[in-house]
């Protein structure tokens, strides 16, 4: 089982290496200030790019732009960036590296600065590593950063510069808006992003917004049938003839009802899920002259150990409803589908299970109770149109002995498992 797994692994990487490369319709603008309207491969940027990557058409070979050959590019409804020349304060944010300077220590650099909103002032943002500074431009004016900023105080704390506040009351004029607006404005995309909204709106000015809504399913709930390959080892202390009685691999049917929850993080990629699900095992082994270690309560509470010489068949019948609880992460491939990686702890509550064996010296079936450890699980899977899934996962062993004093077993599944959501 871990062979198909790793091998289902090392396949679906290598095709979300490949499928990532999705191109979506876009446009640049060159230095000659021709348009061109292009495919621009969609990266979800975590900081302004220097460059990107385009084709003309679906067949053609992908080509390299940046910051020396293009003004502007986007990718149509959901981004744009500007090339500008602008100062920017690049002051490190982190305690111990603070500057003891309370004024912004500008540089001049040529960026790819994203816009967020177009209005009667525009709206600028730029990220790097850990750095996150806002731009923005009114009327004829040159783009110019909103400064924010902390330094070290002559006591050694920690000041704040707040001189954005100041640069937005001076710029925004509207007759809404009061002083202590801006006096409890931060500096982030939500508080910028509206204010600038509500300013344009005062002006009676058409905005653009250049960020995707994205559609965010909360809450999922999926039926999921599933075809399990388990195999079972058991491990008696007082077996002679053979230390481990193994029932093989078997092949069998299960099905689950899985409730997702989409984290509002990291654009919707990350969901926590529960998924009670029922499988079972059932198999047989012929034994001949093994010696067999149990233990058997007493009404009186008194435990008495017992030596059987088993001749005979060992049953075993694993009825149980899995109840795994995890963590998942999408990869998206496209605007219908993605990939998804999971991991989840599961909880095994056993229904109506039986571990059965008969003696030579009894034809009465003595058994042993079945109760099960937790273990982990791993999966690998395909989403399509948000509605249908194919996962493959892979769980690690699991005792369902663990609480017995003679009895240990190895329990392992693989599954193929498909989904349909309901809601």
């Amino acid at each position: 089982m871990k062979k198909h797994f790793l091998f289902f692994l090392t396949m679906i990487l290598s095709f979300s290496s490949y499928s990532q490369i999705s191109f979506e319709k876009g446009y640049f603008i060159d230095n000659t200030n021709q348009k061109i309207n292009c495919l621009i491969r969609t990266v979800d940027w975590n900081n302004n790019p220097t460059q990107f990557e385009y084709k003309i058409s679906e067949k053609d070979k992908f080509k390299k732009s940046n910051l020396e050959s293009v003004k502007e590019f986007g990718i149509n409804g959901i981004s744009k960036y500007i090339k500008a020349n602008v100062n920017i304060d690049r002051s490190n944010e982190v305690i111990s590296k603070i500057s003891k300077n309370r004024n912004p220590e500008f540089k001049e650099e040529v960026l790819f600065l994203k816009v967020l909103i177009e209005g009667k002032a525009n709206l600028y943002q730029y990220l790097d590593t850990g750095l996150t500074r806002y731009f923005y431009k009114t009327g004829n004016s040159n783009i110019e950063q909103l400064v924010f900023k902390s330094y070290k105080t002559v006591e050694n704390k920690i000041g704040k510069n707040n001189q954005f506040r100041q640069q937005l009351l001076n710029d925004l004029k509207c007759p809404d808006f009061k002083m202590s607006k801006f006096k409890s404005l931060g500096y982030n995309s939500k508080d910028l992003k509206t204010i600038f909204t509500e300013y344009s709106e005062c002006q009676n000015y058409l905005l653009n917004y250049f960020e995707p809504k994205q559609k965010r399913d909360i809450f999922n709930l999926t039926i999921r049938p599933r075809l399990n390959s388990s195999s079972l080892t058991v491990q008696n202390d007082g077996f002679t003839s053979k230390d481990v009685i193994d029932f093989g691999n078997k092949t069998g049917f299960g099905i689950g009802l899985e409730a997702e929850i989409t984290l509002p993080i990291k654009k919707n990629k990350w969901t926590i899920f529960i998924e009670p699900t029922y499988q079972y095992f059932k198999s047989q082994k012929s034994i001949n002259n093994v010696d067999v270690v149990f233990s058997e309560e007493l009404q009186s509470g008194e435990e008495i150990i017992q030596v059987l010489n088993a001749d005979g068949i060992i049953k075993v019948d694993y009825t149980s409803i899995e109840i795994p609880i995890g963590l998942r992460h999408y990869l998206l491939l496209n605007s219908n589908s993605k990939i998804f990686i999971n991991a989840s702890i599961i909880f095994d509550l056993s229904t109506k299970s039986s571990f059965e064996f008969n003696t030579s010296n009894s034809p009465i079936f003595k058994s042993v109770n079945i109760e099960s450890s937790q273990n982990l699980a791993f999966g690998i899977g395909y989403k399509l149109y948000d509605k249908y899934n194919l996962e493959m996962r892979y769980q690690t062993s699991r005792d369902t002995f663990y609480k017995e004093e003679f009895w240990s077993s190895n329990y392992k599944t693989f599954s193929i498992i498909f989904g349909f959501s309901i809601l």
